[in-house]
């Protein structure tokens, strides 16, 4: 290809863009793609996850400022793009029976109607990749799985002009992958590798309920980006309201990890352009046409 490669990633909140493939965004842009975050919500109804700040009032009054920039902040050492989309975190509940969502919350909204706001941004970024969560949402947060449903329907439509007339001339993305960095495989091989080493695991306890969480995914492209991993932790700190940098994030050093598992791993969910499983390259099938 001439023009240059354009990949749109679609997360819930602020943070999961720092957490899931950031490392492959990192690798991508330094090769010079255009990589732009889609940011569905703003992250409001978000825990204070780093006990270093909970109880900090003005962080709780101003939660929805401080974590626009600590996107800010994270987007900045990724070098990507990032955008809003405008829709209000639903929280993750919790208790038996569950309680209704927030009204009004991005959850709850109506998906095609959602779907509008990604097909405008397609549109108007003309991404060739897109990458998103499993109809599981990676894990089963109902923002995650809403950013899945919008998502599926926004790669369909972008490139029909009878759809969303409003929303700009069509562009169809070639490709669409699902995030799958929290794998079997990577997490028994990073545990093995600990424990050859006379070092602690903090992936005992997921391995063994792993069997609970749901049935292994098809992982087919395997991105080499170890050389970004120490990018990606900088960007996943920034998010100071989610991340204890002391926390179990970072219990494997970096070495160890570029050694035993340098890659981010994703699952192919649908293809326009021909190419051969496994992949190592997002763009594979688009950069030779």
């Amino acid at each position: 290809m001439t023009e240059q490669l354009r990949l749109m990633a679609v997360h819930a909140h602020p943070d999961d863009e720092s957490s899931k493939g950031a490392a492959t965004m990192a690798k991508y842009v330094s090769e010079g793609v255009d990589v732009l975050v889609a940011t569905c919500t703003g992250g409001e109804r978000g825990s204070i996850l780093n006990p270093k700040l909970q109880g900090d009032p003005y962080i709780e009054e101003h939660i929805h400022e401080v974590r626009a920039k600590e996107m800010a902040e994270a987007r900045d050492i990724l070098g990507v793009k990032q955008e809003w989309l405008g829709f209000v975190d639903s929280g993750l509940p919790e208790g038996d029976p569950l309680p209704p969502l927030p009204e009004g919350c991005f959850a709850v909204q109506d998906v095609d109607e959602a779907a509008g706001r990604l097909v405008k941004l397609i549109r108007e970024f003309r991404p060739h990749v897109v990458t998103t969560y499993d109809e599981n949402g990676g894990y089963p947060h109902p923002d995650h799985i809403m950013t899945h449903k919008i998502t599926m329907v926004a790669f369909e439509a972008a490139g029909d002009p009878e759809r969303y007339p409003e929303a700009g001339e069509p562009w169809q993305p070639q490709k669409l992958y699902y995030n799958q960095g929290f794998n079997r495989q990577r997490t028994q091989a990073l545990h093995d590798a600990l424990l050859e080493r006379g070092m602690e695991s903090p992936y005992g306890e997921w391995l063994e309920r792993w069997h609970t969480m749901g049935r292994e995914r098809h992982l087919t492209t395997f991105v080499p980006c170890g050389d970004f991993f120490e990018i990606r932790d900088k960007a996943l700190i920034a998010h100071a309201t989610q991340i204890d940098p002391d926390g179990g994030w970072f219990r494997v050093p970096l070495d160890l990890q570029r050694e035993v598992w340098p890659t981010e791993e994703y699952e192919l969910a649908k293809s326009l352009v021909g190419t051969s499983l496994p992949e190592d390259d997002l763009f594979a099938g688009i950069r030779n046409n």
